[in-house]
């Protein structure tokens, strides 16, 4: 997209939900360049007082007519992912730049169609894979090409998590909806993880897994676990277990010559182990925490500079969830 001095990007966001009120919305506003003009929400009280309290100029109850407004340049969709593809497709043929939230739909084929859809009309396509822009992350990055734990030998990530009060209680949780999300939370929080293992030592080649409902409080599954190999020769193992005693989020990375452990969800230290000793380091997530990811669209709309986290990325962690998933 040509660069343009003179006028700020106007964003429009679909789905004016909980994720948009501190932790993605306000950063759309915040970001040089870039103007938040409209949000969406069916419910036209809650799209009012979204608008209100944010100081948002427009606000609708109907997506298409947000896509369609002249005076909205790119658009946010930012819905349960069951809505992604049929939101997505239209962003596309409305030729508008769209970041589409995490997961970028609840199957490789609907994630492949979106992709296909900006790939053929040439025009540029993001998915919020925020870990991606966050310095806390890119500290292990900087570790791993510096060669800290010498050659990468195996990656392994644990992710437990007891049943919630929701849960438990049978209440209705689209989270847990098989029919929206068929992983239930694998798919909220595990292609955060998976999505960042391929951003830190490259992309998967070969993903097996297993996957089944243990607890019987949901349609959705609750117990995963997983093999890979990535590109270089690096091995994966994981696990994810929604029906566990207590919350535990772990992963390690294994070097000929050390060792880094850190948390994809918990607010910890990450730790280099090597023969120089140990060193741990806490690395604060701003208050928005996608405001570097945002910051770094206005690069790429702008500035012409690459986002790391593109249609193509999640493309490919869409392909090793379906794996896990054994959907394909």
């Amino acid at each position: 997209m040509e660069k343009n001095n003179q006028k700020p990007m106007r964003w429009g966001i679909i789905g004016c939900g909980d994720v948009t009120e501190v932790k993605s919305g306000p950063p759309y506003q915040k970001t040089e360049g870039f103007e938040l003009t409209a949000v969406m929400r069916r419910n036209k009280d809650k799209a009012q007082d979204y608008a209100r309290r944010h100081g948002v100029p427009k606000y609708y109850t109907d997506a298409d007519a947000l896509i369609e407004d002249p005076d909205i340049d790119a658009v946010y969709i930012a819905t349960p992912p069951d809505s992604h593809m049929s939101y997505a497709l239209k962003v596309a043929a409305a030729k508008k730049p769209c970041c589409v939230e995490k997961p970028m739909a609840p199957s490789y084929a609907e994630a492949k169609a979106i992709f296909e859809a900006f790939d053929k009309a040439d025009i540029p396509l993001f998915v919020a894979y925020y870990r991606r822009s966050l310095p806390r992350f890119w500290k292990i990055r900087e570790w791993l090409e510096k060669g800290e734990i010498g050659k990468i030998r195996h990656i392994r990530w644990f992710l437990g998590k007891p049943p919630n009060d929701i849960d438990s209680s049978g209440n209705y949780n689209w989270r847990t909806d098989a029919k929206v999300a068929p992983g239930g939370y694998f798919d909220d929080l595990a292609s955060h993880g998976l999505d960042l293992f391929a951003y830190l030592l490259g992309n998967f080649e070969k993903v097996d897994g297993i996957s089944l409902n243990q607890q019987g409080l949901y349609s959705a599954k609750d117990a995963f676990t997983a093999s890979w190999l990535h590109s270089g020769g690096i091995t994966g193992t994981g696990t994810w277990n929604f029906g566990c005693h207590h919350q535990e989020d772990k992963v390690e990375i294994f070097g000929s010559e050390g060792k880094i452990e850190f948390s994809i969800f918990e607010d910890l230290e990450v730790t280099l182990k090597n023969g120089s000793g140990e060193q741990n380091l806490f690395i604060a997530h701003p208050k928005h925490v996608q405001e570097f990811h945002v910051e770094s669209l206005k690069k790429h709309l702008l500035d012409n500079e690459e986002h790391p986290s593109t249609g193509k990325t999640a493309l490919h962690t869409s392909w090793v969830m379906d794996r896990i998933l054994g959907a394909i």
